[in-house]
């Protein structure tokens, strides 16, 4: 039997020489003989040649029982691997994770972390993610394998980037670049480079670095890392309002992207030829673009090609005069731009906009109507007999106050859609929005009286274990427990608004930064009994808090956040259910972005 399977193995390697000719065949039936060559044959071509690579797993996976444990485990990895390139990271998290627990090969264990950083990061799970890179990091001088550390620095380079640090991203690049062993790192140190210098606004059309890396990621025969240089370029051309530039660069690599298979690449290159289609006036040929970039999106993610795409599609709609496509459109743009928020109430905040709107509309409308039939009584008051005015007036008045009904319930429709615009629609506080514009009006009074103002901001620790394990009724819960553990220590003048998932800001006017110390660790204390137990699993909730004070950081809302969210970091870093106070000495090397408002932690 084995002997069969062989013959026919070198029968399908013979007529593979044929179609890749004498060099590969050689590699490739070195390949049928060495399991271990395969293995690094599949490895090296994994993102240039997906074809070729699920090709080596199937015929790694026809011949398993003559792998070693050890080849066994590689085999695991890039299959993986695979999962992962597809897009199901549900799928691939869980099976990198038990490599890492049964693999006895120290550098398998290394290179299946860094590839499951790589993958949490793409599903949103930046907790985890940036914990366990610090970790990989730490380790890089024992690591000998300078491919598994130059695999590592690549990710460190996407993920600091993806958080907005460029500078620290920027040094990992060039690093990267560097160090580079190969083509194919490289390649992908540059297409590195070139992205963060596109996110920075730093990349012009007559960069150098473009056509370097485009040389040398082609010359690597990556077409995934080559294609997104190319999109970069295109975004650009698009930002630069040279839209055609922009069609031309990207269609004539618009098969070459298809063959990759690769669902994160295909999705942004239809988007950015939607969006550019789109900017050049031909709406026609965005739309399917557009469409096919929402097809290809991986599920359950708010990815930019997602965003790009859906407004896209809206803005097309609206063209066309299809306003109930363009209402379905709008929802899943808003919900898609706004991922930070709840996606049931994002959803419904974006369909309550438009049907207000509309409503508004139909009310004036309704109302000019009536008007129009004022005019009209009023003349024909005028022509009747004295006999009939006292009637007619009487018809006028009901009118007039029929007009005055239709505008008391529009004055009423748009004080509840203000309501509903400024309040969180599960915890009834202030949203982000609300919350930032009513800081800053507090903040502009108390610089006038040169009145101390404290911030602080709450994160509950580990929320999304608890949403993960308990379901998100229970995290609702637990959210509006917390903000009950906040009102119940807050003066009425201090304000508390919702600023992201699980985070929470507290503004607090006339109050130096200890005595809101004082406050934040009974809230603490608090917010631990919120506390519970679901189908037999008792759940801990804990809170991490960061203060910052005028008397340190100034009256600027921005500047308090930032402090406010150092002292949030610190605390997280040490262990998590604390209180940290901002002390510009022992500030943080490595401040968060300003836009702390804009992510969650856990």
């Amino acid at each position: 039997m084995r002997r069969s399977i062989k013959l026919r193995s070198a029968l399908i390697a013979g007529w593979t020489c044929l179609a890749l000719g004498l060099f590969q065949c050689a590699a490739a039936t070195a390949a049928l003989d060495d399991p271990a060559q395969l293995l690094k044959h599949a490895d090296a071509i994994k993102s240039a040649n997906h074809d070729e690579f699920a090709r080596a797993l199937k015929q790694l996976d026809a011949e398993s029982a003559r792998l070693t444990p050890a080849q066994q485990m590689y085999l695991r990895y890039l299959k993986a691997w695979q999962t992962a390139y597809f897009g199901d990271y549900a799928t691939a998290i869980p099976q990198l994770d038990a490599i890492i627990a049964e693999s006895n090969d120290v550098i398998m264990r290394f290179r299946a972390g860094v590839t499951a950083v790589n993958v949490l990061a793409i599903s949103s799970r930046n907790d985890e993610a940036y914990a366990r890179l610090s970790q990989l990091l730490d380790m890089l001088p024992q690591v000998s394998d300078q491919d598994a550390r130059l695999q590592a620095i690549g990710v460190a380079s996407q993920l600091y980037s993806e958080a907005g640090q460029y500078d620290l991203s920027m040094i990992y690049a060039d690093k990267l670049i560097a160090s580079a062993t190969n083509d194919t790192t490289a390649c992908k140190g540059r297409q590195h480079r070139i992205n963060l210098l596109l996110n920075s606004g730093k990349l012009t059309l007559s960069d150098k670095a473009i056509q370097d890396g485009l040389n040398v990621c082609s010359k690597a025969n990556e077409p995934i890392f080559t294609n997104l240089i190319r999109a970069d370029v295109a975004k650009l051309d698009i930002a630069q309002g040279h839209p055609a530039d922009a069609i031309k660069l990207l269609h004539g690599s618009y098969d070459e992207v298809q063959l990759t298979h690769y669902p994160q690449l295909i999705s942004t290159v239809d988007s950015v030829m939607a969006q550019a289609y789109w900017k050049s006036g031909d709406f026609l040929q965005a739309q399917p673009y557009a469409q096919r970039a929402v097809e290809g999106a991986i599920k359950n993610e708010y990815t930019e090609p997602l965003i790009g795409a859906y407004e896209v599609l809206y803005q097309v709609a609206q063209k066309q005069g299809d306003y109930q496509s363009a209402l379905d459109d709008y929802e899943k743009f808003a919900a898609a731009d706004k991922g930070n928020l709840n996606e049931t109430s994002a959803r419904t905040l974006a369909y309550q906009m438009v049907k207000q709107q509309v409503q508004a509309k139909k009310l004036q409308v309704d109302a000019l109507s009536k008007q129009n039939q004022v005019l009209q009584l009023r003349q024909e008051i005028s022509a009747k007999a004295a006999e009939t005015r006292d009637l007619y007036l009487l018809m006028l008045l009901v009118v007039l106050g029929s007009i005055a009904l239709w505008g008391w319930r529009t004055k009423r429709s748009e004080m509840k859609f203000m309501q509903i615009s400024r309040h969180d629609g599960l915890t009834a506080i202030f949203n982000r929005q609300h919350f930032v514009a009513v800081a800053e009006n507090l903040l502009a009074q108390a610089r006038k009286g040169s009145q101390d103002v404290s911030v602080i901001l709450i994160d509950l620790d580990h929320f999304k274990v608890i949403n993960d394990t308990h379901g998100h009724a229970v995290g609702d819960v637990v959210l509006k427990c917390t903000v009950a553990a906040c009102r119940s220590h807050l003066r009425p003048s201090d304000l508390l608004g919702r600023l992201g998932g699980e985070e929470f800001g507290i503004l607090m006017p006339d109050c130096v930064a200890a005595t809101a110390k004082q406050i934040a660790e009974k809230i603490r204390l608090t917010v631990a009994d919120c506390s519970g137990n679901e189908d037999g699993v008792d759940f801990p909730v804990r809170a991490s808090f960061g203060i910052a004070g005028t008397r340190t950081s100034g009256y600027a809302l921005r500047q308090l956040l930032i402090h406010a969210d150092s002292a949030l970091y610190q605390a997280k870093r040490e262990g998590r259910d604390r209180v940290v106070v901002y002390d510009h000495t022992k500030a943080d090397a490595k401040p968060l972005s300003p836009g702390v408002l804009d992510r969650r932690r856990g």
